[in-house]
């Protein structure tokens, strides 16, 4: 699946996986910055001093919704490889579960796996993806999820 396929074409993999992300390190910048956008500022994210004291990970650990968020742009990465719609829209997801709590400083990836393609006309495709998000050097991944998006063509 080197090439770029049609839109159309997309449901003749479900079942395979689509791809492996690139590495991406969640450090304590990214963490609280994310705190920041989002004003959950608990100490466990964004206080490494009390973190290292208190905490039974050691160190702060990223936000399980930061974990999440980046299934979106892991997705794009790992499947804009294989289709080039026009444009994509969330439309949810689907059983989400927090496995481990990421340390600030790992690096995550998203190994995805198509799971489901709905052509829903006029050029769009209801795309669900099985994404587990994995800790570099841990055996139990961060989160796994499904994701449904619109792809259009």
């Amino acid at each position: 699946m080197a090439d770029v396929m049609p839109l159309g074409e997309l449901g003749k993999h479900v079942g395979e996986e689509m791809g492996v992300s690139s590495w991406i390190t969640l450090d304590q910048a990214r963490i609280t910055e994310f705190a920041h956008c989002t004003g959950d500022h608990q100490w466990i994210h964004v206080d490494a001093e009390r973190a290292a004291r208190e905490s039974p990970f050691g160190t702060t650990i990223a936000h399980g919704f930061l974990t999440l968020a980046l299934i979106a742009p892991t997705a794009f990465e790992v499947l804009f490889t294989r289709v080039a719609p026009k444009s994509v829209v969330n439309y949810g997801l689907g059983n989400v579960r927090f496995h481990a709590p990421v340390r600030a400083g790992k690096r995550v990836r998203n190994r995805i796996r198509l799971s489901a393609v709905e052509d829903r006309g006029r050029g769009r495709y209801l795309v669900t993806t099985d994404n587990t998000i994995e800790i570099e050097g841990e055996i139990r991944p961060a989160l796994q999820a499904s994701a449904l998006a619109i792809f259009m063509e």
